[in-house]
């Protein structure tokens, strides 16, 4: 009887490890496969990754650049710095791993700011941009009248383009609504003397009047407090460059090409003009004059054609590289 139990357990035992070895085999072979299929799968990212650094590799070439630091200029004074530009590889594969494509077009971009700015060189007057930078900017002083500024303004927004408005401030004080209009279509504002004064020869507690006025009057009317000085007439010596730098710490802009539409040349002789020294950086002065308003859409049209991007002045002179 005993003898009959252990046959019988021995034939339960020898079944069960039976069914076990049956079970086990495709078990490990999933396994198998699995960790084949983890392998390859993780082999293929590592070559698709190694593809696109080499490839990477041989597009950059050529599309970095150095920065270049702000310096000052015998004839023009401060000029700005000029960011440079180097290929971010990393964001660049990762993007283009998550795209599942890759092109030169995909590489992405990191700016290397120059290690001397503007702002290190202290009190300065600005005539232009750095000269690697293709933008441009169309002026605009405003000290007397209105008549033409609605059509001015229609033409900017018909190219899509804001640039900067130098207010008098006895001018916004005068027409606060044509004032909020410029601001309201997203132009950029800045500081023009109060009085329209020959600034050079003024005392320091008049340069000081003529600065804070209109800083109050532009900020009471348009919330706005301007960094960028433009001495009316072009008239400065270096302690108004100085004060417009400190206490009211604004930048004092000049021009690198003058329409002089204040004389009224004809349209076609200003267009001739400026088309002549449109470039990288060039700050080009008008005013709201009927030659100016007759010029301004020809004008952008040609800076446009030439490469350079219309735009504000803190746009030029800063070291930003344009999108």
């Amino acid at each position: 009887m005993a003898a009959q139990k252990r046959r019988v357990w021995f034939t339960i035992i020898c079944a069960a490890l039976f069914i076990l070895l049956l079970n086990y085999q495709p078990i490990q072979h999933y396994i198998s496969v699995v960790k084949n299929k983890q392998a390859m799968t993780a082999d293929g990212a590592l070559d698709e990754r190694a593809r696109l650094l080499s490839l990477i590799e041989q597009w950059k070439e050529g599309k970095e650049d150095l920065p270049v630091d702000a310096v000052v200029d015998r004839t023009w004074k401060a000029i700005p710095g000029y960011n440079g530009r180097i290929v971010d590889v990393e964001a660049s594969v990762n993007k283009m791993l998550a795209v599942g494509a890759a092109s030169p077009e995909m590489m992405v971009y990191k700016e290397i700011p120059p290690a001397v700015t503007l702002k290190d060189l202290g009190a300065q007057p600005i005539f232009r941009g750095n000269p690697k930078k293709p933008a441009i900017s169309f002026m605009i002083n405003v000290a007397w009248g209105n008549e033409y500024l609605d059509s001015m303004l229609d033409t900017l927004d018909k190219h899509k383009v804001k640039t900067t408005f130098f207010l008098d401030g006895s001018w916004v004080k005068r027409y606060p609504e044509d004032a909020k209009k410029i601001a309201a279509r997203g132009h950029e504002i800045g500081n023009h003397a109060y009085s329209h004064p020959d600034m050079k020869t003024l005392g320091t507690q008049r340069i000081h009047q003529e600065m804070n006025r209109t800083q109050e009057v532009i900020g009471k009317t348009l919330g706005i407090k301007p960094t960028l000085f433009a001495p009316p007439s072009g008239s400065f010596n270096q302690r108004v460059v100085q004060i417009a730098h400190d206490p009211f710490q604004m930048q004092t802009i000049m021009w690198t090409a003058d329409t002089v539409d204040w004389q009224k040349p004809s349209p076609a002789y200003v267009i001739k003009k400026i088309t002549g020294l449109m470039g990288n950086g060039v700050l080009v002065l008008m005013h709201p004059t009927a030659t100016s308003e007759k010029s301004l859409d020809q004008l952008l049209t040609i800076a446009k054609q030439k490469g350079l991007v219309p735009t504000t002045v803190s746009e030029v002179i800063s070291s930003n590289r344009l999108p």
